[in-house]
């Protein structure tokens, strides 16, 4: 399968069916899932790798992992409602993944690799830190998204933690106007994609 045409498909799943602010519920852009998967994909970190997706929302990277081949694929998320919308939206793609309910904080699952967009800390500073935890403690491939501005203390606390940035990129990612918060009928940030190797870590 060719970029564009995970992105086409990346584009037909639905988004939140009720984004909650305090949990930064903003669906991963289709053109930025499918970089993100095509970039772990690779570096052969995607097709018969098993994959872990942590807060995965309505299940867009979850999806889309599986579209390219993933041996097996988890999604894990807090909130009960975008648990419902991932299974769905993977039955809709035709897609077999497991979706599960659980904090982040209690996660012990081990996989190949972890993909993911974790909220940003707009709500809850820091709300990023707990994720790249878990991630570098369940996988030794870890693909993740930030918001640009954080990324020089987030390299600092990539290696302090044994692990490697081995490549960086930049996307600009729009956020609509969802909540009453929002002034702007839409508003674009820049994030990052952190590429972490934390072989040091799990092995």
């Amino acid at each position: 399968m060719k970029k564009n045409e995970l992105e086409r498909k990346l584009q037909r799943i639905a988004p939140h069916s009720r984004p909650r602010p305090d949990l930064e519920q903003y669906s991963t852009p289709a053109s930025v899932a499918a970089d993100m998967l095509f970039t772990a994909y690779s570096f052969g970190d995607i097709a018969d790798r098993t994959v872990l997706d942590l807060g995965c929302g309505s299940g867009i990277l979850s999806i889309g992992a599986a579209l390219l081949g993933a041996s097996k694929v988890t999604g894990i998320d807090v909130d009960p409602a975008a648990v419902e919308d991932a299974r769905r939206n993977a039955e809709q793609a035709g897609v077999g993944i497991e979706v599960l309910q659980a904090d982040i904080g209690e996660v012990v699952l081990k996989a190949d690799t972890v993909i993911m967009n974790p909220p940003f800390g707009a709500q809850r500073r820091n709300a990023d830190r707990p994720f790249l935890e878990a991630a570098v403690r369940a996988a030794q491939r870890v693909y993740s998204l930030h918001n640009a501005r954080t990324v020089d203390f987030l390299l600092k606390m990539v290696s302090a933690m044994g692990c490697e940035v081995f490549l960086q990129k930049s996307y600009k990612f729009e956020i609509p106007h969802m909540f009453e918060f929002h002034d702007k009928r839409k508003k674009e940030i820049e994030v990052a994609l952190l590429c972490i190797d934390s072989s040091d870590v799990t092995k």
